[in-house]
Order: C-alpha cells, then structure tokens, then sequence
C-alpha cells in the first residue's frame, strides 16, 4: 500500500488532470456506448412523400393525417406533402393542418408539378407547414369559404355569412403569425379571393422558397435551420435524402373509389336494380344480398358526395316510368321517357362546387340503358305469371273436366268424380243432382272437397 502523502499526491495529479477517480462502465463499454450514442444523435434523412392531387374530403384527410403519425413514429427527418387540389371540406382541412402543426417532425408543403394549384382549402394547408414551398408556373389562394348545398353553391344570410369568412380569416392568421409569413396579404386570399403566382407569394412572404422539383428542393433545405410552431428551432440535413412515399392502404382506396361520382351513380343503380329482382323474384337471395350491399355503400357515399335532390327525384321517376312502360302498351314512349329522365338525373345527381365535377354521360348512357331493358322486362314477366294458370297444389284443379264415378245429389249431397286422374268427392255447385257418367268442370275447392258443374244438361232416357 502506498504511503498517506504519496496517495494523496497521486489524488491532487488526478484532479488537476481532470481524469476520473472511478468508472462504473468499463473502457470497452463505455467506447461502445459512445459509438451507439454518436449513430443515435445522427438526424435521420428519410423523407416521407404525401400527396393530395384531389378534392380534399374525408377520406384523403385520413391519409394524410396517417401518413404524418407514421412518419412520426417512424421518426423520419422529414414530412413532404406535395399538393395539387382545387380545395375540399373545412372539416377535412382543419383535420388535416391539426396534423401539421403537431406533428413533432418537420413538415414541407410543396406545390408541385408545374401547371398545379393550391386553391382554397389547399391555401390554408400550405401556408401551416414548417416550409411553403412551390414549383414554377403554379399558383395559390382564392381561399373565400363556399357554403353549398346539394352541390350547388347558396346565397345564406349575409350575417352568418360574414361570420363564416371572419372565423376562416381569423383560423388562417392563427398560424400564419406563427409561421412569420405576411398575415395581412394572407387574408386577402379569404376576404376577397385573391389568388397569386409561385413568384408574387415568394415576394409577399406567403411561402420560403421556389423549387424546380422535389431534387432541388431538398437542395436548398439542406442545411437549413427552420423555426417550429412551438418556437423551437431544427436544422434539416438532407445531403442524401431517402424519399419514402407512402400510397393509400386497402381500405382508403377502395372507400376513394366509392365516392367517385360514376361509382356512386353505380352503385345506386345496382342496388335499386338487385331490390327490384328479389322483391319480383322472390327466393333468387342473390339480387337481394348484392343489391342491399351496393345500396349501404352507395349510402355511405352520398353521406361525403353533394348529392342534389332533383337529380334523385329525376332517377325515382324514371323507375316508375320503366314499371308503368312495362304495365301499358304505350309503344315505348314511357320507356323512353323514363331513360331521359334517369339520364338526365344522373348527369344533375353529383355536382362539385369546386371542380363541377358528376357523372360523366358515357357512364350514365351505359348504365341507365341497359337497366331500363331489364326492369321493363322483368315487369313484364310479372304481370303475365298472373295470368297463367297454377301448375301446382289444389288450384290447378281450377277449370279442369272430370266424369262422375258416384252420383253428385242435390242439396250438398257428396258424390265421387274422377279428375286429373284421381277420385275426389264432389259436391254440385248449383244444387242440382249431376248423374253418374256426367261429364263435369271443376268450379272451386273447398278443402277436400270439388264444387263441380256439368258440362251439358245431363240426359235423360224414355
């Protein structure tokens, strides 16, 4: 053991040196700790691309807002949100931005191809994010709110209507603040529809920066510190960004496709045509089952789509046109009346507010066509089964001819008869006696018994 005064030498020398007097970790752990702790630290440069290329509504809203949850948890060094819209729901908006300003990883919102627009709601999107940026010979704004109903824009009270633009204006320059852009040029977009070009919003300080393309954009953010919504600060380093664009799952896909307006319109008719098959065919279930599972999702569609009225009375009366076609010989002029009208209803059923967009006419001609030939058909077959006679069970004894094995008497008195190559007993429908060997129709049937009636007078001998 070293002496006191040299331990305590050798004490004084490490603290001057500034070297530790004891490690828990051992010096190869601690060297592997350090190397773990310098990867960690590094940024990461995966970029995950979004994009909205339609009417925003709900079911891109959920995409999106998705998209920027998993690129939260995947902690991605980037959020990029190509747009290219003409606008969409308020709804869907705001869900969309709530996404934004949360998101703890740095958002982009990019403008982009050249010859895109991010009009109205797609205004508001693209000035929440972190960076604003667009391409040449694209352009922004026209964000006055549009009230619609049935797809078609209204005049509402001048009062609730100001209440409208003062509440979107005030929204907007909430975050606008934030972000340091101009405000006041801003709310020009909501209080009188101005739109502006990728130059005239970079000059005015609505977004940082134009970008030739998604290359040159990650170009000038690299490197660059951006300030946060919450007032923190980030640098992005994209010397070698990974782009990992994240498409629709399953599910969204095919509810986007639902409410398409050609699908929707399709899916209308083939559930009131699947109804219609069961109701006048019973026990076919098929038409039923396929009819009440198109009917629910075309429900489901009409709930997001701006679904006009008098497009829909116009498809109802069209069905009862096809139905009183098939009833009454009118040589076709219902029927042809009722293919108008249906063709006209669905051109009318759908009508964006924003992009006038419905049923395009091949697809109306395509199907309202050929369902009129099939319901007028399937009428038809309905009202002529009721003229035929049953085939089957006590009724087709109805009218058949038989002969008498036992005198029928008077008054109810029960005899035998032979019909349909089987005895049953018979009672004379008139009262009179029929007898034996007669040859006799069968009037009506009343349990087991036949009311029958003689064919000719029954003759008598001398």
């Amino acid at each position: 053991m070293a002496p006191r005064p040299l331990l305590l030498l050798l004490i004084a020398v490490c603290l001057a040196a500034g070297a530790p007097l004891y490690s828990a970790v051992p010096p190869p752990v601690a060297a592997s700790l350090a190397a773990v702790s310098s990867v960690d630290s590094t940024p990461s440069q995966d970029v995950v691309e979004l994009r909205i290329d339609d009417e925003i509504e709900p079911i891109l809203a959920d995409y999106v807002v998705n998209g920027i949850n998993q690129a939260n948890r995947q902690r991605a060094g980037l959020i990029l949100i190509t747009l290219s819209t003409p606008g969409g729901l308020d709804t869907s908006m705001r869900q969309i931005i709530q996404a934004i300003l949360g998101s703890k990883v740095p958002v982009v919102t990019y403008v982009y191809p050249t010859g895109s627009r991010a009009a109205s709601a797609g205004f508001f999107i693209l000035l929440s994010a972190d960076v604003a940026a667009m391409a040449p010979g694209t352009d922004t704004g026209a964000a006055s709110p549009i009230t619609a109903i049935g797809g078609q824009p209204v005049q509402v009270d001048q009062t609730l209507a100001k209440k409208i633009l003062n509440e979107a204006n005030a929204y907007l320059r909430s975050y606008v603040t934030k972000r340091g852009r101009n405000p006041e040029l801003a709310s020009t977009a909501v209080t009188d529809a101005k739109a502006f070009t990728e130059k005239e919003a970079l000059d005015f300080k609505l977004i940082d920066l134009i970008a030739n393309s998604p290359e040159d954009l990650f170009a000038r953010l690299n490197g660059r510190t951006i300030t946060r919504f919450d007032g923190s600060t980030a640098q992005l380093v994209l010397s070698h960004p990974t782009v990992i664009p994240i498409e629709m799952n399953g599910r969204e896909k095919f509810l986007q496709r639902i409410v398409q307006p050609d699908a929707f319109f399709i899916l209308l008719i083939l559930g009131a045509l699947g109804l219609y098959v069961e109701f006048t065919h019973p026990g076919l279930f098929a038409p039923g089952v396929i009819g009440g599972i198109a009917l629910l999702l075309a429900l489901f569609a009409m709930h997001l789509l701006p679904v006009n009225l008098a497009g829909m009375l116009l498809l109802v009366l069209a069905l009862g046109l096809f139905v009183l076609e098939a009833k009454y010989p009118t040589h076709g002029v219902l029927g042809l009346g009722g293919i108008v009208s249906m063709t006209l209803g669905a051109l009318m059923l759908i009508r964006s507010p924003l992009t006038g967009r419905g049923v395009s006419l091949i697809t109306a001609l395509s199907v309202v066509v050929p369902f009129a030939i099939i319901v007028v058909f399937l009428m038809r077959l309905v009202l002529r089964s009721k003229l035929w006679k049953p085939t089957t069970g006590k009724e087709e004894l109805i009218g058949e001819e038989g002969q008498v094995t036992e005198p029928v008497g008077g008054a109810g008195s029960a005899g035998m008869v032979f019909v349909h190559g089987e005895l049953w007993r018979a009672a004379a429908s008139n009262g009179e006696p029929i007898p034996k060997g007669a040859r006799v129709r069968v009037r009506k049937v009343v349990g087991l018994t036949l009311q029958v009636e003689p064919l000719a007078a029954p003759q008598v001998g001398v």
